[in-house]
C-alpha cells in the first residue's frame, strides 16, 4: 500500500530529481503547499506573497523504503541549515519544510531532524509545518529533469551534485546505482 509524505527543500525540480532515483519510490509530484491562496500558479509562489513552498509530494512503498530512510535522504540532500533559501533561491517559498499527514510521520520527522542535527555543526532550521491544501504544479514543472533540466544551466549545476551525494551516501537505495 503506498503512503505518501509531503517535503519541501528548495527547488522542486531538484528534490523530484532525486527521489526518483529512489528505490522504493512510486511517484513523486511537484506542487505548493502551505500557502494562503488557493491554487496558486508558479508566478504567484515564485514571487514569495502567497506562503507556500516549493514541495514535493513522494508515494513510497514502505515495505521496500522505510519512512525514517527516505527522511534521511532528505536531509542529505538538501542544506537544512539554510533559513529561507537553498543555495541561490532565496525566500519562503524555498523554506526546508516537513508537512506530516499523521502522528506516527510527525514522529519519524522530529527523530529524523534531531539524527540531522547530531551529525551538523550548524543549527537544522527545518521546519514541521501543519498539513495543508495541496496544489500540484503546472504541468511543465512535473518531471522537469527528466523532460527539460538537462538543457537548464540552473538544473544542471544543481541536480548532478545531489544525485552524486545521494549515490554515494545511500547507494543500496538508488536505481541508478542498483541498476
Amino acid at each position: 500500500m503506498t503512503e505518501y509524505v509531503t517535503l519541501a527543500g528548495g527547488c522542486f525540480w531538484c528534490t523530484e530529481a532525486v527521489f526518483k532515483d529512489v528505490i522504493g519510490v512510486e511517484s513523486v509530484e511537484s506542487g505548493y503547499i502551505g500557502g494562503t491562496v488557493p491554487n496558486p500558479t508558479y508566478k504567484q509562489v515564485c514571487g514569495g506573497d502567497t506562503g507556500h513552498a516549493e514541495a514535493i509530494r513522494i508515494g513510497f512503498d514502505p515495505e521496500q523504503l522505510a519512512l525514517d530512510d527516505l527522511l534521511d535522504i532528505y536531509f542529505a540532500t538538501h542544506d537544512p541549515t539554510q533559513l529561507n533559501r537553498q543555495g541561490n533561491d532565496v525566500g519562503t517559498q524555498y523554506r526546508s519544510a516537513m508537512f506530516p499527514a499523521d502522528e506516527r510521520q510527525e514522529a519519524a520527522m522530529k527523530a529524523a531532524a534531531e539524527r540531522a542535527q547530531a551529525g551538523s555543526d550548524k543549527p537544522i532550521v527545518t521546519t514541521i509545518e501543519p498539513m495543508a491544501p495541496w496544489y500540484p504544479a503546472e504541468d511543465y514543472h512535473q518531471d522537469y529533469w527528466e523532460t527539460s533540466g538537462r538543457s537548464n544551466p540552473y538544473c544542471m549545476a544543481v541536480i548532478p551534485p545531489k544525485l552524486q551525494k545521494l549515490r554515494k551516501s545511500f547507494a543500496a537505495r538508488s536505481k541508478a546505482v542498483t541498476a
